[in-house]
């Protein structure tokens, strides 16, 4: 069964991908209040990212919630740099060092990046 993540889009992260095929992708929710990508996880690759984040879950619409800022964090960028959604696997194979951002995050969560 497939799965899925959402990552909310700032006017920044916004501005990274329009223009692009992405900005065709996303989806409009809360009454067009909030942007949002979402990527597919293959079943696989949903249990590997749940094994690695203990608060990680499914929740009823199928997507993984409750997951750490460094990883959506992880997932933007390699969506970003590669103007596709099809990137979980370039982000799992940085898994480790997320991990240990992860882990940095249970002290202190970092704030959003503005400019």
């Amino acid at each position: 069964m497939v799965h899925y993540i959402g990552i909310i889009l700032d006017d920044k992260r916004y501005e990274q991908i329009k223009g692009t095929p992405l900005e065709e992708k996303i989806q409009y929710i809360f009454g067009g209040a909030l942007k949002m990508l979402v990527v597919e996880v293959p079943e696989d690759k949903s249990q590997q990212i749940l094994k690695a984040f203990d608060r990680a879950r499914i929740d009823s619409r199928g997507f993984i919630e409750d997951l750490p800022v460094a990883f959506k964090r992880a997932l933007f960028e390699e969506i970003a740099k590669a103007k596709s959604l099809d990137v979980i696997d370039k982000v799992l194979e940085r898994l480790p060092e997320i991990q240990e951002l992860a882990k940095k995050e249970e002290e202190y969560i970092p704030p959003p990046e503005i400019e």
